[in-house]
């Protein structure tokens, strides 16, 4: 019992919660104890989520905010709500991601998969980073992806102005940015007790490209031979939410619960930092 209710008094974010990964990760967080705040851009698939949540334990505690994580106004926002609402935060999971076939912006002007993938990540963990600070121990995860591999940040051309827009490039991209991220953040957190870890959550049948009629057919079907289920793809989320075995374990990426080396380009120090100011300015953090 006490194993099942460890994450008792711990207060939780995941964004994109509302279904997927996000749904199953929130659900087993909120049924081992924890304080469950669903992050999603759809009020009905968000409150669904929280309803599912209570059918499966009547006693877990979770919430909806409402949240377009493309939008940086609607993240500062979510800042302002969750702080008068929670005087405490032990771990965030940036989940919220998304593949787009044709090159679009968000309504800050940015290109949207990079401004959801990657910038999403950045303000919101920098804006919430005090309040983790202040709740220790706690954790981050970063849910990236392995499609990061052979992939390199084109710092002259991050929005795919010049180049040819490809959404499996663009998304690779996003995911590389996320463990150049997860990592400079693990540097700049040495003194707290604080861990981040990135994690591959497998091929996973999730709604992810399936928004294009065309393309679901074919999705459908290569989902239904190799992907695993959603449930099976939250399972490292969760371990890296709440396993007791990984306390103080920090800077890594794992997939199926086991740390892996990612590609050579993600431990480029010199390219974190530059990400992490480009981010900065873009984000409005910066000075």
């Amino acid at each position: 019992m006490a194993e099942q209710r460890r994450m008792a008094g711990k207060t939780c974010i995941v964004t994109g919660a509302s279904r997927g990964i996000g749904f199953y990760t929130a659900r087993s967080l909120a049924l081992q104890g924890a304080h469950v705040v669903v992050i999603g851009h759809n009020h009905e698939r968000g409150e669904d989520a929280v309803a599912r949540i209570h059918e499966a334990d009547p006693d877990a505690s979770a919430e909806f905010i409402f949240t377009d994580l493309m939008d940086q106004a609607q993240i500062r926002e979510l800042n302002r709500t969750f702080r008068e609402r929670h005087d405490r935060l032990d771990v965030l999971i940036n989940n919220a991601g998304a593949y787009f076939l044709q090159r679009g912006e968000s309504p800050d002007g940015f290109e949207r998969t990079f401004a959801l993938n990657h910038l999403s990540y950045f303000l919101v963990t920098n804006l919430l980073l005090d309040l983790i600070k202040a709740s220790a121990p706690a954790r981050i995860v970063n849910v990236s992806s392995d499609a990061h591999r052979g992939r390199t940040m084109h710092f002259d051309d991050l929005e795919f102005e010049r180049r040819l827009y490809w959404g499996l490039t663009a998304y690779g991209e996003s995911k590389l940015a996320n463990l150049l991220f997860t990592y400079e953040l693990d540097r700049r957190l040495v003194e707290e007790d604080v861990t981040v870890n990135a994690l591959h959550p497998g091929f996973v049948n999730t709604y992810i490209g399936k928004q294009y009629p065309l393309l679901r057919p074919m999705i459908n079907l290569v989902h239904a031979i190799f992907a695993k289920d959603p449930e099976e793809g939250a399972e490292t989320s969760i371990y890296l939410a709440s396993s007791p075995e990984i306390a103080g374990v920090s800077g890594k990426y794992f997939i199926d619960k086991a740390p892996v080396r990612s590609s050579p380009e993600s431990y480029k120090e010199g390219d974190a930092r530059r990400l992490w100011e480009i981010s900065e300015s873009m984000t409005g953090l910066e000075g």
